[in-house]
């Protein structure tokens, strides 16, 4: 039976968002979760448009809150298209009309918050590029990296509910070699997993192959046309690689 964080994963941001305007616990959750998924590429992206730090935060929770609370989205007639450009364009429109009056309510007064890991904001926009990247550029990148996390934690956990957590983190590094500081050898992965160097080309090959097909349903469940999948994936390569250079 799928469990409620296969279902999340595996469901369309569309059906997920109509479904979370219920009054139910687990509307309320599905909705919290897309919330704590997608907060950082919004933050910078008001990052990017001046805003400092508290202002960013602020804005950025009270957006989500505002998703928690608003009911116009229960329409599905408008939740077509990408949710990168859906939610990006909701947050404009907010960033634009709700500015000043979240402003006046730092904090929140006594609104509940949805949790997010804004500790960790800051930190984060700090090691963005300083260039002339744009906010839409930065956010877009921002969410191709969010996307990229979300299938490698739904990665490890298959690999830790098979009992092979090890071969997980033993190999991961050839996932994203960019990241590694210093670059694993296939002969150096056959040694610490104890296999041969065939069987640890085989490994890296399989965990690859899953990482793809995982990257491409956390690609897919953000757009509602199966057929816009191959240029949203385009389109997120394009901006990874004018912010980072991969």
């Amino acid at each position: 039976m799928m469990d409620e964080t296969a279902r999340f994963h595996t469901t369309r941001w569309s059906v997920i968002m109509v479904a979370a305007q219920d009054d139910t616990g687990a509307g309320k959750a599905a909705l919290a979760k897309l919330c704590q998924l997608y907060w950082y590429p919004l933050y910078a992206f008001a990052r990017r448009r001046g805003y400092p730090p508290h202002d960013a935060q602020d804005l950025t929770q009270g957006f989500f809150v505002q998703i928690l609370e608003n009911r116009t989205f229960a329409r599905a007639d408008q939740l077509k298209g990408k949710f990168r450009s859906f939610l990006l364009a909701c947050f404009q429109n907010y960033l634009s009309v709700e500015a000043q009056r979240a402003r006046s309510q730092r904090r929140g007064g006594d609104r509940e918050f949805v949790f997010l890991d804004m500790e960790t904001a800051e930190s984060r926009y700090e090691l963005e590029p300083v260039d002339q990247l744009t906010a839409q550029k930065i956010f877009d990148a921002r969410w191709a990296v969010t996307l990229l996390g979300a299938a490698m934690t739904r990665l490890r956990v298959q690999y830790e509910i098979q009992g092979k957590l090890a071969i997980f983190e033993g190999l991961k590094a050839f996932l994203d070699p960019a990241k590694s500081s210093e670059p694993l050898s296939y002969e150096q992965a056959a040694g610490a997993l104890g296999v041969g160097l065939g069987a640890a080309k085989t490994l890296i090959h399989r965990l690859r192959k899953q990482y793809s097909a995982l990257v491409r349903e956390e690609i897919a469940r953000t757009v509602s046309d199966p057929r816009e999948v191959d240029q949203e994936i385009h389109a997120l390569c394009e901006a990874l690689i004018a912010a980072e250079g991969r």
